[in-house]
């Protein structure tokens, strides 16, 4: 199991530490150490419970906790109150934020630092399944379609005249496919290395959340965007190999592509297909809805997604319910 990356990430947890009070630092930096070593958490995961962790420190020691082992159940009743009256927290923000708080007291009991966890006390909030967005497949095609060169000097009949040298437009409909193709989170693509692309077997092999690791086939028509790239592209861009590190999208300076900028990608190549509210897990979703669609078995649709619970994959069943309904139509004894 290799290493992950993401420096940037991990520069945004040592700050969330950095900032915390004098007497929640301690407790904090062992909780980190724990979630990194113990249960192996992604980067990204890390990120936001510090996020979570600093904020919650900040707010009670405001309000005379110094220390998270003097705190009662009053103090992160009131604290979860303030965070939906004074900032808005949205439900799906306060139920993580929750969760952050619940598993960091659980942490401080296990280790001996508390008796018991005054989070115990807190109820789980429910909130509505919201359902996917998803693209129709003609709207991925025109997305996938938009990532291409336009010179802006007037061709004929005024209209623009498209570049068809190898630039980084073939990056991006490299993206696109890969997105689409494989289901892939923007943090999953934009951390492959060009060995994960296994050109002889048609897969890629993906490290998702928590460092798990999944192969998943790739397409014909992404296996050709990404050989493309590979062979006209990259080269170009990737003229320091240590800059590079071996990832398999680069940006224009030859540096990995940052999760950030596969998000910009992504819209970008949306407003130029005149589509919106699209981001790369509009593509995730639209990737695992058509293939149940298509009759794809929902065990499958899971294990290529990368979720742990089949629960997490069940939603995809309520976008689209034309397979549901032919298999109740041709199975059911009183269709």
């Amino acid at each position: 199991m290799r290493a992950r990356r993401g420096g940037g990430t991990g520069a945004a947890v040592a700050a969330d530490m950095a900032a915390l009070p004098a007497g929640w630092s301690g407790p904090a930096r062992a909780f980190a150490g724990f979630l990194r070593l113990e249960c192996g958490c992604s980067a990204n995961t890390l990120e936001a419970y510090g996020r979570d962790l600093r904020d919650l420190a900040l707010d009670l020691t405001g309000h005379g906790r110094a220390e998270p082992m003097g705190v009662v159940p009053r103090d992160l009743h009131e604290h979860m109150a303030r965070l939906r009256s004074e900032r808005g927290l949205a439900a799906a923000s306060a139920i993580r934020h929750l969760a952050t708080t619940k598993v960091f007291f659980r942490f401080l009991v296990s280790s001996g630092r508390m008796v018991s966890s005054p989070a115990d006390h807190l109820d789980n909030p429910t909130r509505w399944k919201r359902l996917p967005n998803v693209l129709s497949p003609r709207q991925v095609k025109a997305l996938i379609e938009s990532a291409k060169e336009v010179d802006m000097k007037k061709g004929a009949k005024g209209k623009p005249r498209v570049i068809e040298s190898p630039r980084l437009y073939l990056r991006d409909r490299a993206l696109l496919e890969l997105l689409y193709s494989c289901g892939l989170r923007a943090s999953e693509v934009a951390d492959l290395q060009v060995n994960d692309y296994k050109r002889a077997l048609g897969v890629v092999l993906v490290t998702g959340k928590g460092d798990k690791q999944r192969l998943v086939p790739i397409g014909v028509p992404a296996q050709r965007a990404v050989e493309t790239y590979l062979d006209e592209c990259r080269p170009r861009v990737a003229r320091d190999p240590g800059l590079a590190q071996d990832r398999l999208l680069l940006s224009r300076t030859g540096r990995p592509l940052e999760r950030v900028a596969v998000w910009q990608l992504v819209k970008k190549a949306a407003r130029a297909a005149g589509l919106q509210k699209v981001h790369p897990h509009v593509l995730r979703h639209s990737f695992a809805t058509h293939l149940l669609a298509g009759g794809a078995d929902l065990r499958v649709v899971q294990e290529l997604l990368g979720h742990a619970d089949i629960a997490t994959t069940q939603i995809y069943t309520h976008v689209d319910r034309t397979h549901l309904k032919d298999v109740h139509r041709q199975h059911h004894p009183r269709p």
